[in-house]
């Protein structure tokens, strides 16, 4: 297929890349900074907000893959502009340029908008495209690791020193950055299913509760780490300390606080994807044992 991808140079969009050349596709991948020539990729310069860009890599293709988007911030605006506005744009390219296929990389913090500034612009990003009239598909991926992923290494990082600082009580799904870009590539195909809304996982059925996701990187990196849950005030308040001490690089901001403080971050079995169209195949164990020899190799940990 010949494809336009956003994202492909982060954690999520770069494994789609990778596996997506690899399987003798043709990739037009947007970037903000100047690339090094890859077989199979041809980079376009650009942002989302600029029409050009936008013009030229959605000319010809057979299906957008939109992985880009704004995952930490301090203010509604910089979410809004980044997840609502930035697929809008795509999304009217799209149309323009005559692409019927839109796979739309969507997170489980749609589910409750309520609960923070980035789950609100994540589910008016799901809203606009299904609204577009365009052959959509959704996909909303719980916790994301593996090789290259920085959001979980501190989580590695402390079940290598022996204390693993978790949210008040509850479970998550999780599933690898391999097993979700074959979801997506799947779900690009012209013969796949049509404006469906997908909550792929590894397979595990009820997911991991957050003791047992400690314990599991903890098996990843040989000991057997002691887990403290932190209170959600407490959370909230190490938010705020980060802020003022970190300014625009704090890790734990406010709008993270109140997404770890939800009980329930699991896939939901009703939305998962048809097995004849996919399956995982990266197990817990296998995934973060390998995520965890990437790590030091790498001189992460």
């Amino acid at each position: 297929m010949r494809l336009a991808v956003t994202g492909a140079t982060g954690f999520v969009g770069g494994r789609l890349a990778r596996l997506a050349v690899a399987e003798g596709h043709q990739l037009r991948a947007l970037t903000r900074r100047p690339q090094q020539d890859e077989r199979g990729i041809d980079w376009i310069h650009g942002t989302l907000d600029q029409r050009e860009p936008l013009r030229r890599l959605v000319e010809g293709v057979d299906a957008i893959i939109h992985v880009a988007g704004v995952v930490k911030a301090f203010d509604r605006e910089t979410f809004e502009a980044g997840n609502v506005t930035g697929t809008l744009h795509l999304l009217a390219n799209a149309t323009a340029g005559g692409v019927h296929r839109f796979v739309h990389v969507s997170s489980l913090a749609a589910r409750e908008p309520q609960l923070s500034l980035y789950g609100a612009s994540k589910a008016k990003a799901e809203r606009l495209v299904m609204d577009s009239g365009l052959d959509w598909a959704i996909v909303r991926p719980p916790a994301v690791y593996g090789p290259g992923d920085g959001e979980m290494l501190d989580l590695f990082k402390a079940a290598a020193t022996g204390v693993v600082p978790l949210p008040p009580a509850g479970r998550l799904s999780i599933i690898h950055a391999d097993d979700l870009a074959r979801l997506l590539l799947a779900l690009a195909a012209p013969d796949a299913p049509r404006r469906v809304l997908y909550e792929p996982d590894d397979g595990r059925p009820g997911g991991f509760t957050h003791k047992q996701f400690a314990q599991a990187i903890g098996a990843a990196v040989e000991r057997r780490p002691i887990c403290v849950s932190v209170p959600a005030p407490l959370l909230r308040t190490g938010a705020r300390i980060d802020r003022l001490l970190r300014r625009d690089r704090a890790k734990l901001t406010a709008d993270r606080a109140a997404y770890f403080c939800h009980p329930d971050w699991t896939s939901d079995p009703a939305k998962a994807p048809p097995p004849e169209l996919w399956r995982p195949t990266i197990t817990a164990a296998e995934g973060l044992a390998s995520t965890a020899r990437w790590y030091e190799r790498q001189g992460w940990l």
